[in-house]
């Protein structure tokens, strides 16, 4: 009786989590979709390409910021929630210290490319935003407790106050660079959304303790992570950087523009996928290894195929979603949306089996398929984009996320188990889907 309990508590949990995470994944994905509209009709294509490049620019050296901790903390929280104290005080001070780091890096950067100083101040203004990342680590915790609720709300809160302010700036003819401003303020509004509701139903921050005996092994576990992390946001922000810088900040709106509906969707495999991991680290540890093998194969089936779903009825009413919102001076934007939604079932194969990959430990090898699509990346941007413009580095955007999730774990052996259950779940799975419930309960 008492299992038959804990199993229908571990569903009621999951169940609760995942509506959690989706509902405040799609209020605050939709309130960003509502704030980009509302910026781009106002800013036009090139003020609005402008600001995509700046928060591209630091969005490229954010992952030195968080120093590849976000998974590793989300999986010792989860598998040693009894040294919690200990884990958030030492992974604070560490993200702070990378934080810190990474804006020097940025400064100097600017300095040594000669970017003009209006560009230069806006991306050491939008900066900032890398500071209050930092408690980031809030939102680790409540995730490895499978306790989405409690953030969720506070990320809803932020939703709300954001677009209000971008709406008064709006009226008020404000200038791009206050939008900026605004923007970079998001992050801080968030970060005290978070503290606010760890020290409601957790505790005083001020209680978590420094431990220098795991600052060997949190950089050690995290290292090959930030490496795999910096390749993976170089392939997938660089493309705006180097449209911006080879053929004009138009181009990089009507890029950016098409990247704004693909956001909106690819946070549906993310949010999935780690809502679920901490119960499928879980059922690694009291489950049989063949029911652990089933729920892997099932978990990556039915994310992937979601994905697929989603990309082509979004890809077939692309130029609807285009000229209904941002309007005709948008629809540029409009084929490469119809190859960006794509991105979605590439992403679906690397969040899944990302996590499959921390939860084994064998993370140190994911700078390699990372490092390789990296690689591809930039080298076909300054290929195609010459030649075919946006549409061109679309297209590298699809290739290099399907090289970095799927084909370059050809090239690492103890990859190739994770590489067959993708094979399954890109051909088969479909057949997985009718275990969504079953799929919902890992400890059944």
């Amino acid at each position: 009786m008492n299992l038959l309990n804990n199993i229908s508590e571990n569903k009621r949990k999951v169940l609760t989590n995942v509506f959690w995470a989706l509902s405040g994944k799609i209020i605050n994905m939709g309130g960003a979709l509502l704030v980009a509209i509302l910026v781009a009709r106002y800013l036009g294509p090139e003020q609005y390409g402008l600001m995509n490049y700046v928060i591209s620019y630091v969005a490229i050296f954010n992952i030195l910021s968080e120093f590849g901790m976000s998974n590793i903390e989300i999986r010792e929280l989860a598998a040693r929630p009894q040294n919690k104290e200990k884990i958030l005080g030492t992974c604070f001070i560490l993200r702070l210290i990378s934080a810190s780091v990474t804006y020097l890096v940025i400064v100097i950067t600017l300095i040594i490319f000669h970017t003009d100083w209006y560009t230069s101040v806006m991306i050491l203004v939008y900066g900032l935003s890398l500071f209050p990342n930092v408690f980031l680590l809030i939102r680790n915790y409540f995730t490895s407790m499978v306790e989405n609720e409690y953030i969720v709300k506070s990320e809803i809160i932020r939703t709300f106050i954001g677009v209000l302010i971008k709406i008064i700036l709006v009226l008020f003819h404000c200038s791009l660079a206050w939008f900026i401003i605004a923007t970079a303020f998001d992050f801080f509004l968030v970060a005290s959304g978070y503290l606010f509701s760890y020290r409601k139903i957790i505790g005083s921050p001020f209680m978590w303790v420094f431990d220098k005996s795991l600052v060997t092994y949190i950089l050690k576990e995290s290292f090959p992570l930030v490496l795999s992390g910096a390749a993976v946001v170089i392939y997938q922000r660089i493309d705006q950087v180097m449209i911006g810088s080879m053929i004009d900040q138009k181009s990089v709106a009507y890029f950016a523009t098409a990247g704004k509906f693909t956001d909106v969707v690819l946070f549906l495999p993310t949010i999935l996928t780690q809502t679920v991991v901490p119960l499928l680290i879980t059922a690694k540890i009291s489950s049989t290894s063949e029911r652990y093998e089933l729920l892997k194969r099932q978990f990556v089936s039915i994310i992937v195929w979601t994905s697929v779903f989603i990309s082509f009825f979004l890809s077939i009413i692309s130029y609807y979603l285009i000229a209904f919102t941002y309007g005709d001076q948008y629809l540029p934007a409009v084929p490469v949306l119809q190859i960006l939604v794509f991105k979605t079932i590439g992403m679906a194969l690397s969040s899944s089996s990302g996590q499959i990959i921390i939860m084994e430990h064998i993370q140190k090898w994911a700078v390699i398929r990372n490092v390789i699509a990296c690689f591809v990346c930039v080298s076909l941007n300054y290929i195609l984009i010459p030649k075919y413009g946006i549409i061109g580095s679309a297209w590298v955007t699809i290739i290099t996320v399907f090289i970095a999730s799927y084909f370059a774990n050809i090239f690492i052996p103890s990859y190739h188990p994770i590489m067959k259950m993708q094979t399954y779940a890109i051909f088969m799975g479909w057949r997985e889907l009718k275990y969504i419930k079953t799929f919902m309960n890992p400890t059944k």
